[in-house]
């Protein structure tokens, strides 16, 4: 785990299943030290539904006006899809410390999605909490693997299917 450069900017948003842990994830946001803004993206949106705030939070990513999105649905696993159909996202649902890590760490995810419906408001923020405390290193072994990922995005499968 590394420590950040620079206080980060995070974009937070929910549907309504995942209204009252996105609300009160991004308070605990706001009191870390390591968090210069959070932005909430269900305010003043006029559509509700995942998709939607899902790829709103991801464009903020994408655009750079926000260093990562915090997504909040029933299961996780809605807004995941959804902020991923937005190019140059990785987002990924994590319901424990080891998935947390190694989503930023090996995947560099920008996105984490949890599930309100899923997981205890306690562990979602210990959950925030160990993705704060991860960094990329753009220089470690998993970067190669970034790459890969950002040309199968551009340039569609890596090797053409047999047969």
């Amino acid at each position: 785990m590394n420590a950040h450069a620079r206080p980060l900017r995070i974009a937070v948003g929910s549907d309504k299943a995942g209204r009252e842990y996105g609300d009160a994830l991004a308070a605990h946001l706001r009191a870390r030290p390591q968090i210069a803004s959070v932005l909430d993206v269900v305010t003043g949106h006029t559509e509700s539904a995942y998709p939607s705030i899902a790829a709103a939070a991801a464009r903020l990513v994408v655009e750079g006006a926000a260093d990562r999105a915090l997504l909040i649905c029933h299961t996780g696993l809605g807004m995941a899809i959804a902020a991923n159909k937005v190019r140059g996202i990785r987002a990924v649902t994590a319901h424990d410390t080891l998935s947390v890590r190694a989503a930023v760490m090996s995947n560099n995810a920008q996105v984490l999605t949890l599930g309100a419906g899923v997981i205890g408001r306690e562990l979602a923020e210990h959950l925030v909490d160990a993705w704060l405390a991860c960094s990329f290193d753009p220089h470690s072994s998993a970067a190669r693997k970034i790459r890969m990922i950002r040309d199968l995005e551009q340039h569609g499968p890596l090797h053409p299917p047999a047969g």
